[in-house]
């Protein structure tokens, strides 16, 4: 009977640990009424990283990179564009060279971790957690990311914020370059946020008000590696 109830406690832990992480989640970033929260890196593009960069650190991993499911069954569902890009567009055309050096790619998975990474790099950059972002932003971009982090820290600010939705994640752009793909997603989410003074002010934002914040970012990975990770190239504000 002891052993049955020591079981149980421990499954109910778990479940606790599992929803604490993810209301830890919705704590996040700066922005404004109608603007995007990283004007400091606005279209900071570069190079993809390095395979292996990050490597066992804190990497969201875009479902999708997986090589190990190649088949005519798992290649013919990657090939149903419905929903994502319309027949004969740019877009379906990326989508499909993207499956000819990977057919197990995914591309609705796909939005659904780019959907993961957008968040969990909004709460690093809130939060002014380098070491996460290190792992999931490109060199270049992360560069940014730290140096308006480093700014808001010498001004003594805090952000609080509280993701209420991802409304839209959707691919406006696809391209495979040199075995390089890079997947540009606009998102549209909705977001309390404010930024506060060192004496606690509230000097941009609203913390009562949810806002409607787009962003377009472009993800980038080398096809056929071994670091299955995509990383964060390019940020750009856009409605």
């Amino acid at each position: 009977m002891q052993d049955s109830f020591d079981a149980t406690t421990l499954i109910f832990l778990a479940l606790a640990v599992f929803v604490i992480w993810r209301l830890r989640s919705v704590l996040g970033q700066k922005t404004g009424t109608e603007r995007s929260p990283f004007r400091p890196v606005e279209r900071n593009r570069t190079e993809p990283p390095a395979a292996g960069r990050g490597e066992g650190d804190n990497v969201v991993r875009l479902p999708g990179a997986d090589r190990g499911q190649a088949g005519a069954a798992v290649q013919t569902a990657t090939r149903d564009w419905r929903g994502i890009a319309e027949p004969g567009s740019a877009v379906a055309r990326g989508l499909e060279q993207v499956v000819q050096a990977e057919p197990a790619f995914e591309p609705r998975a796909f939005l659904e971790g780019a959907k993961g990474a957008y968040e969990a790099i909004v709460i690093a950059f809130a939060k002014g957690d380098r070491k996460t972002l290190r792992a999931l932003l490109s060199r270049e971009v992360c560069e940014g990311f730290e140096r308006a982090i480093s700014e808001r820290e010498k001004r003594r600010e805090t952000v609080e914020t509280t993701f209420i939705s991802i409304d839209k994640a959707e691919m406006v752009a696809v391209e495979v370059k040199n075995r390089v793909a890079q997947i540009t997603v606009r998102f549209l989410s909705n977001l309390i946020t404010a930024t506060r003074d060192a004496d606690g002010k509230v000097i941009d934002g609203n913390a009562e008000t949810g806002v409607e914040v787009p962003d377009v970012w472009t993800f980038a990975r080398t096809l056929g590696s071994r670091d299955p990770n995509w990383q964060l190239v390019a940020t750009d504000a856009g409605g």
